[in-house]
């Protein structure tokens, strides 16, 4: 019997929204129960974009119905959303959508309820002028954010937190990283165009491939050799930042899933230690080295406490790529809208706080340590670096700009959508005699 994938994915976002699923997992589990690749792409969209747009159609169901059905059916209740992703979003045509969606309710089980679906979604189509300009009048659902995470945004960027909310609900584009130790761009980029894919050189990442729209990239040439990864052009930054050159003794904290230490290591002959608190993202690190060919040592162990895996020997870099909100990559993780609270931003603060001071000992006179964020907020960003400098008289930071995004009072930030990038801080920061 052919499986629903409209049901299928009702299910999933029903998991991703109301019980903190992540949308990978669901996608990992839900996929492969589909075999024709053009229905697990729609299943892909409609988690997607249902985890994108929760927040803005979660309300309209909530508004057309006299009681609601979230808790009582959720998976009815989220299927109900998907149609209104599907009209409003998807843009499929209006009789195919709702007819299949309403016919996904009887793959539910559900069928008593298809005609309450069924009704739903037509009365959205003969109200939707107005109800969408409901939804328009409040930042929330407007641009489907968290009423705090919009707050936030005013409150730390008040000129540019519409543009990042608009930014956090486009698609963004694939960004492949060139492996320099298998290939080189101009190589990788014919391969690319030769197979038909509009391929094009990043204007300023000196390493990165652009393509308008995700692919299975297992399928492009060079993949299986090694020749490249998938990594967003702001998170390539890091490798430039950390300035480094052959023999440098290099620890990247927080290094799962690998990409900035694979990077690292395409660019100079140094010694890599990749540490990671958790043992089964420490294996995803080890699985990216072997498929690009590449040798790192790998450690699991605490960033936060250095003495139970720290031989003494001080690093000339450091990277921490420290946990935070990821509210500057939205747009790539949609799911993360919906699980993060406004109460997580405190205790990201005290962690990142903790892990900073103490790696900071570990550093060499003379070395770098390079702070990066996938957050825009300032607490997670420049307060922690201007702690950690009214802390240690030996830290200095380093000024520096880039192409896009912006100076932070220390550091520089790039906001979602500043050069097509996702939205990450950095700073550098030296330490001196």
């Amino acid at each position: 019997m052919k499986i629903d994938t409209r049901a299928l994915a009702a299910k999933g976002l029903a998991e991703i929204a109301m019980r903190g699923a992540s949308l990978r997992d669901v996608m990992e589990r839900s996929a492969p129960r589909l075999p024709d690749p053009r229905d697990r792409a729609l299943l892909m969209a409609l988690l997607s974009e249902g985890a994108r747009w929760w927040l803005r159609f979660d309300a309209a169901i909530d508004g057309l119905l006299e009681k609601p059905l979230r808790h009582k059916d959720p998976s009815v209740h989220a299927l109900m959303v998907l149609g209104l992703v599907q009209l409003e979003i998807l843009e499929l045509q209006d009789y195919a959508a709702v007819a299949a969606t309403v016919e996904a309710v009887r793959s539910l089980k559900r069928p008593q309820l298809s005609g309450l679906v069924n009704a739903v979604l037509r009365r959205w189509q003969r109200e939707r002028v107005s109800l969408l300009a409901a939804l328009d009048a409040q930042p929330q659902t407007r641009h489907a954010h968290p009423a705090w995470l919009a707050a936030a945004l005013a409150r730390d960027w008040p000129t540019e937190s519409e543009a990042v909310m608009v930014a956090d609900n486009r698609e963004p584009p694939l960004t492949l990283r060139v492996n320099r130790q298998r290939s080189t761009r101009a190589d990788l980029l014919a391969q690319f165009q030769q197979a038909g894919h509009a391929a094009t050189e990043h204007p300023w990442l000196a390493d990165a491939l652009v393509l308008p729209h995700s692919t299975d990239v297992t399928r492009m040439p060079g993949f299986d050799d090694g020749a490249f990864a998938v990594q967003d052009g702001a998170a390539q930054v890091a490798a430039d930042l950390a300035d480094l050159r052959d023999g440098l003794r290099v620890l990247d904290a927080c290094a799962a899933p690998g990409g900035k230490a694979c990077h690292l290591l395409e660019r100079a002959q140094i010694e890599l230690t990749a540490l990671e608190v958790d043992p089964k993202r420490a294996e995803r690190i080890r699985e990216n080295l072997m498929r690009l060919r590449l040798d790192g040592r790998i450690v699991v162990g605490d960033a936060g406490a250095p003495r139970g895996w720290w031989n003494g020997q001080p690093f000339d870099r450091i990277l921490l790529d420290a946990p935070c909100s990821a509210t500057g990559v939205l747009r790539r993780r949609p799911d993360v809208r919906l699980h993060r609270r406004e109460s997580d931003i405190a205790a990201m603060h005290a962690q990142q706080r903790r892990i900073l001071s103490a790696l900071w000992p570990l550093l060499a006179v003379g070395g770098k340590l390079v702070y990066i964020t996938c957050s825009v907020l300032r607490p997670e960003n420049e307060t922690i670096v201007n702690e950690l400098l009214a802390a240690q008289s030996d830290a200095k930071a380093i000024a520096f700009t880039l192409p896009t995004g912006q100076a932070a009072a220390v550091g520089w930030q790039i906001l979602p959508g500043d050069g097509d990038l996702d939205g990450m801080y950095y700073a550098v920061i030296e330490k001196h005699s």
